[in-house]
This record gives C-alpha cells, sequence and structure tokens, in this order.
C-alpha cells in the first residue's frame, strides 16, 4: 500500500508532461457555465481570462504562455520588473484564474465543450483550404506589377 503524501507527491510534483497538460484546467465563468454546461476546462493559447487570486487579482488579459512545467500561464499584460528595470513575465497557476472568454479557433475544442461528438463535425474540405492562398498570391502578384 502506497502512503498517500507519496501518492499525492506523484500526481502533483512527478507527473508526466502528458498528465501535468491535462490537469492544466480553470473554471469558467457563470455565462460561459451556462453556455457550455461545464464548470472548467482545458486553458489554451488565446483565451480570456480573469485573475481570481494573488498580486495581480482583478486583471482581465489573453493568455500568452502556457508552462506545463509550472502548471501556470503567462498573461499578456502581467509583468513584473527587476531592479535594473527589465519586465519579465509573470506564472500564474490555472486554479486562480477564470476563463471569461474561449478561443474558438479549434473546432474540436468547441464540439468537445458543447457535448457533441468532434469526430461527426463536417470537417474542412481541401478546396476550403487551398483558396486561402491562392488569394493570397495574387495579392502578392499585383504587389510585384506595381
Amino acid at each position: 500500500m502506497v502512503k498517500p503524501t507519496k501518492m499525492r507527491n506523484q500526481r502533483i510534483y512527478q507527473a508526466t508532461l502528458q498528465t501535468r497538460s491535462k490537469q492544466m484546467g480553470s473554471s469558467l465563468s457563470k455565462d460561459l457555465q451556462k453556455k457550455y454546461g461545464k464548470k472548467s476546462a482545458r486553458v489554451v493559447e488565446g483565451d480570456t481570462v480573469t485573475i481570481l487570486r494573488g498580486e495581480f487579482k482583478g486583471v482581465d488579459g489573453k493568455i500568452a504562455r502556457i508552462s506545463t512545467q509550472k502548471s501556470s500561464v503567462a498573461i499578456d499584460g502581467v509583468k513584473k520588473e527587476k531592479t535594473k528595470g527589465d519586465k519579465f513575465d509573470v506564472y500564474i497557476h490555472t486554479s486562480n484564474l477564470v476563463i471569461t472568454a474561449l478561443n474558438s479557433t479549434d473546432k474540436w475544442r468547441i464540439a468537445k465543450l458543447e457535448g457533441k461528438d468532434p469526430k461527426k463535425q463536417p470537417k474542412q474540405t481541401a478546396t476550403e483550404n487551398k483558396t486561402e492562398p491562392k488569394v493570397e498570391k495574387e495579392v502578392k502578384k499585383k504587389e510585384v506589377e506595381k
């Protein structure tokens, strides 16, 4: 039988990166809870969050970077200053955040939150993906001609 303290340490401090990634969840705001019927979601770069605890309590911002090593995130606009004047990102644990707006670029993630089967969602066809680069090429050709 494994001691509870040892089990806790394995789950928190000696967890694999895959397990830590799964633990990077944060609670959803009240309106998002009503919309999706879930209380929490995994944080992703681009989500808008509000800080609930600590020195930066009440600050809103987008998630700039995620550190699975530290189980925390860096938020745009949340920086500290060193004595020499250099600024550095402050990493905040995901349990101290509330997600106020989701980054909706990942259709799979949104489908999972809505409770739908992501495999049955309509996929982007190859023609949709190919039309975008053609437009960019035409614009570049026009710029070169000028």
